[in-house]
């Protein structure tokens, strides 16, 4: 039986150092992580991309911490980013939170957000050690 996530690089893809190609996520209780705003504990959205993006990935990290899982564990996580927005600012910010954790990564560039002046959601799926 797995017991850890295990990336998938295969040889006649790029090989990227902040992601993987695929995961196989062992069998294991999972999580589903919302799409998480750069909103602080009161509701308000910060200002900027680069303070949004830190924001929302901690805000993933907060709701992972309650399911008793972390990073290491997440097998997929979707970045909607404002049309417009520096996808490489956003990817350096989230960094800054995220570490050097590789996982599945979807960018997705959206006309906006259901929240007025959000410029970046973040969602994950992750599993949960037993």
């Amino acid at each position: 039986m797995i017991t850890k996530t295990t990336h998938l690089d295969p040889e006649e893809l790029h090989h990227n150092p902040a992601f993987t190609q695929g995961v196989i996520a062992p069998a294991a209780q999972t999580v589903y992580v919302g799409g998480q705003l750069g909103t602080d504990s009161t509701g308000e959205l910060l200002d900027g991309l680069e303070a949004q993006t830190i924001q929302a990935m901690r805000n993933v990290l907060t709701v992972l911490a309650s399911a008793n899982t972390g990073p290491e564990h997440v097998v997929k996580l979707t970045i909607y980013l404002v049309a417009g927005a520096d996808a490489q600012a956003g990817y350096a910010a989230a960094r800054k939170v995220w570490g050097d954790h590789r996982t599945a990564i979807t960018v997705v560039s959206t006309a906006g957000h259901a929240r007025p002046g959000a410029l970046v959601e973040i969602d994950a799926i992750a599993t949960i050690p037993e």
